[in-house]
């Protein structure tokens, strides 16, 4: 049996100091846990959690990545096309391929980079689309005002999902 004076907290008497750490100059386990800057641990046991939305990059993670990539060419090329053949539905129907597309990628893969990639994907294809201009004089955005909105349109819905997902991240509540 112990007959420490200070208690330290096995016998049911609080440790000395009051606030916990045994002995003077000691920090508890759980205060020390917290002021360490260690990774969290899940609340299941299982292995250290990156906080700030570093998600683990792996091979499955690569895949879904590069099939966003390739979504994001297929739908620009046809958002471009479809967008100028039926003016207001056509526009309507690529903007809201591109919001699919975008929303899509960041509840996928639950980081900004589910928007970020296939966004940037998009964005160059658009453009490399718009500069493209062949000897005749034709090219597959027309100067009207749907080209126009369909690529700041776009790029709005990326930096709105983009934005969504940080905010998701960081667990602010919407309100």
């Amino acid at each position: 049996m112990s007959t420490a004076k200070g208690g330290n907290g096995t016998d049911g008497t609080p440790p000395a100091g009051g606030k916990g750490g045994g002995a003077k100059g000691q920090r508890s386990r759980a205060a020390s846990a917290g002021a360490s800057g260690a990774a969290p641990r899940s609340r299941t046991g299982g292995s250290a959690v990156p906080v700030g939305g570093a998600a683990p990059l792996t091979a499955g993670r690569i895949g879904v990545y590069l099939l966003l990539l390739v979504a994001a060419v297929l739908v620009a090329c046809a958002g471009t096309l479809v967008q100028a053949a039926w003016f207001p539905g056509g526009l309507v129907l690529a903007l809201c391929g591109v919001g699919g597309l975008f929303y899509g990628g960041a509840a996928a893969t639950g980081t900004s980079a589910g928007v970020l990639i296939p966004g940037a994907a998009w964005l160059m294809t658009v453009f490399l689309l718009l500069s493209d201009v062949r000897p005749e004089g034709d090219f597959l955005f027309g100067p009207g005002v749907g080209s126009y909105v369909f690529l700041l349109g776009g790029i709005l819905i990326a930096v709105i999902c983009a934005t969504a997902t940080q905010r998701r991240m960081m667990g602010v509540r919407a309100g």
